[in-house]
């Protein structure tokens, strides 16, 4: 195979070869003017197939974030909520400290796989052993701000997922 000089230069690339796929296997890439003059017929190309799809979420989507506001579809919320693909909780958990675990019970009877727990303006932590019943259950259970967990919402949603985005609003 000869010497391979990969990006990393590690000594293990030298018996093993590159990450570099077209390196490995010696394919030749031409340039316009040598597949024009037919220079190489023979040239193999490797072309990687990438494949786009615009995919929404069904059910409740977030429309749009605000200090203190969430839209989901076309109704303005302000007020603390837990948004699934197929409800919205309100009220929920009006502020940071008004966290205990009835709140996360509330979330538990959802049934999602994923909770996106939004803290307000800026992302804070709260204590384990009040969302315990979900780590129990095999729960995940994520802490952002919550424009953040809205958008998250968004994406984990649209990916078909059963997720909850629980959003404390300032």
């Amino acid at each position: 195979m000869g010497i391979v000089v990969s990006a990393r230069n590690r000594p293990s690339d030298e018996k093993r070869g590159s990450y570099n796929r077209s390196e490995d296997e010696h394919v030749l890439q031409c340039t316009m003017r040598d597949s024009m003059c037919n220079a190489r017929p023979s040239v193999a190309f490797l072309v990687p197939l990438v494949k786009f799809h615009l995919s929404t979420a069904e059910g409740n989507v977030v429309t749009g974030t605000g200090p203190g506001w969430v839209r989901v579809g076309a109704d303005e919320h302000r007020d603390s909520l837990v948004i699934a693909p197929d409800t919205i909780v309100k009220p929920w958990a009006a502020t940071f400290e008004a966290l205990d675990e009835g709140a996360f019970e509330r979330v538990k009877a959802l049934s999602p796989e994923i909770v996106l727990l939004g803290t307000g303006a800026r992302q804070r932590f709260p204590h384990p052993r009040l969302y315990r019943m979900l780590t129990a259950e095999r729960i995940g259970v994520e802490v952002m701000d919550s424009g953040a967990a809205a958008r998250t919402y968004n994406i984990i949603a649209a990916e078909g997922r059963r997720v909850a985005a629980a959003l404390i609003l300032p």
